[in-house]
């Protein structure tokens, strides 16, 4: 039976200590990091998740700020918002919501945030930093599944990771975070010929692809560690009629026989999202300010690479 790797444990113990920076930031400045979300149209999905965010982010000790908007509302003025944003002194980080509806061009809305500010890790500047190895802000996903991954391994030098999706947001991040830490990285997605026999080479599973349950035991090495990042929302009859329940890309149940460690879903990465954008946005206004912030001190040291 393999070894739970509970993200909801880990995420409130970096909390805990964020919470501890952010006092002593208070004691020595006389100021916080200020955070805002800015959402657009009424996805309930993501109103749950903003919400969660101000939570968390007032709970650290921190500043939130959130800004809803109409799903009509013209691309031209959610740009000025994020202007407005880009010039406020006491905002450090800025995120906003994805998906956006579709006569906005995303990517020209992400690009519009000052780098500086973009605790997401989305903007190309922030995405071309961290492909070559530079100083960059992470996005969050990938970086709490590392955070999981150094705190469970002495070492991941070596490593051979199989990270299966390649989006912008998690899997080629993923790789390159990877790829810092010595590991031998292989990226595979719903369409790479002999997946199965891909997946059965790694020490370290990483799914990240979409497609519900689609990760069964016969992908997994015996005593690989898997991670899934999938958020998937299915049909579940047995909790009667119309009722939803969520899984992620792995089959968990079958998985868990043959790896050594698993994330479960929900409250595997899923919590750590939040956690870790937290921390970026007191990375982001420590840089900024040029603020003085010892992370090497905390307990959990690893989450500050």
């Amino acid at each position: 039976m393999a070894k739970i790797l509970d993200g909801k444990i880990f995420a409130k113990n970096l909390r805990d200590e964020l919470k501890g920076i952010v006092s002593t930031l208070r004691e020595e400045y006389g100021n916080v990091p200020g955070l805002a979300v800015v959402l657009v149209g009424d996805n309930p999905a993501s109103e749950v998740y903003v919400r969660n965010k101000g939570i968390q982010t007032k709970e650290c000790g921190m500043r939130s700020y959130e800004h809803k908007l109409a799903s009509t509302v013209e691309e031209d003025d959610l740009l000025k918002v994020i202007k407005q944003l880009n010039d406020d002194p006491e905002v450090d980080g800025i995120l906003v919501q994805l998906p956006l509806p579709n006569h906005i061009d995303s990517q020209k809305v992400l690009d519009s945030i000052d780098p500086e500010k973009d605790v997401d890790g989305f903007h190309i500047i922030n995405a071309g930093r961290l492909a070559t190895g530079g100083d960059a802000l992470v996005p969050c996903t990938p970086l709490g599944c590392l955070l999981l991954l150094k705190d469970h391994f002495d070492e991941l030098t070596g490593k051979n990771v199989v990270v299966i999706g390649r989006s912008n947001i998690v899997g080629k991040p993923m790789a390159a975070l990877l790829l810092r830490e010595s590991c031998t990285v292989t990226i595979a997605h719903s369409k790479s010929n002999n997946l199965e026999e891909i997946c059965q080479r790694a020490d370290i599973l990483i799914a990240a692809v979409g497609k519900p349950e689609m990760i069964t035991e016969d992908f997994i090495k015996k005593g690989a560690v898997v991670l899934d990042v999938g958020i998937n929302r299915i049909p579940a009859p047995e909790k009667g009629p119309g009722k939803m329940k969520l899984v992620g890309d792995v089959a968990f149940h079958e998985a868990k026989n043959q790896a050594e460690a698993i994330t479960p879903v929900p409250g595997g990465i899923g919590p750590m999202t939040i956690a870790v954008l937290l921390r970026n946005t007191i990375q982001a206004a420590c840089q900024r300010r040029a603020w003085k912030c010892d992370f090497k001190n905390l307990k959990i040291s690893k989450a500050f690479l």
